[in-house]
């Protein structure tokens, strides 16, 4: 139910067991996005006078910086969450009567799942969360967390490769350039299509509506000044 204080680490080694699928989607989308964004600007600015190497160590350097910024963010959060955790445990722990117990309980669910909870089972977690030992006001951060911000690192990262490799590959900057345009495209759809499965809707509805999105993202971006 998420009312724990601590959350078990058994796939703390793994990046899928730190971060959930759209977390991992979403990383892949905005570091995509950023690379593109930042091949489109320079593009542009640079006109038919492309400097390869200055597009790839750019882009790379561009989306590992905001990898390390996400990651970040990505601790603040966890920290945020498991605080409001504890507290959540210690205001149920101090309040005066069960009703008012069981109302923090019903506020701390999802809205849709405490509507149908009847008073008797608010009851029977009031009960189990007052048998659970007294937690420490101290929120400490677990490898589990650390893992994660490491893979959303990693992720902002490695997802700017498949736009760049065709400056890597591909002498002419201008032919470089279109194919990454494409690279982009597809996995701007291949995310749209996942996020479409994850989310229940139509994969392919899903992908080709994430390729609009992102053209329309990365045409502000450039835009307003990259």
């Amino acid at each position: 139910m998420g009312l724990v204080t601590r959350m078990p680490e058994a796939s703390d080694s793994s990046f899928g067991g730190a971060l959930d699928p759209m977390e991992r989607i979403s990383e892949t989308l905005f570091g995509l996005i950023m690379a593109l964004t930042f091949i489109c600007s320079l593009g542009i600015a640079t006109g038919s006078n492309i400097n390869l190497q200055t597009m790839l160590i750019g882009a790379l350097g561009c989306n590992l910086a905001w990898g390390i910024v996400d990651g970040g963010l990505y601790l603040l959060g966890r920290i945020n969450s498991r605080g409001g955790k504890i507290r959540m445990l210690h205001a149920v722990r101090q309040a005066p009567d069960s009703e008012t117990a069981r109302s923090i309980i019903a506020d701390a669910l999802p809205s849709e799942l405490a509507a149908f909870l009847p008073a008797q089972q608010l009851e029977a977690m009031r009960q189990k969360l007052q048998q659970l030992p007294v937690p420490s006001r101290r929120v400490s951060l677990t490898r589990r967390d650390w893992t994660g911000a490491l893979g959303l690192c990693l992720l902002s990262f490695l997802s700017t490769f498949p736009v760049v490799m065709p400056f890597i590959f591909l002498s002419d900057a201008r032919m470089a350039l279109r194919v990454s345009y494409a690279v982009a495209i597809l996995m701007l759809f291949f995310c749209g299509y996942v996020f479409g499965v994850q989310s229940g809707l139509r994969p392919w509805a899903a992908g080709l509506a994430m390729v609009a999105l992102g053209g329309a993202l990365v045409g502000v971006a450039v835009i307003l000044g990259g």
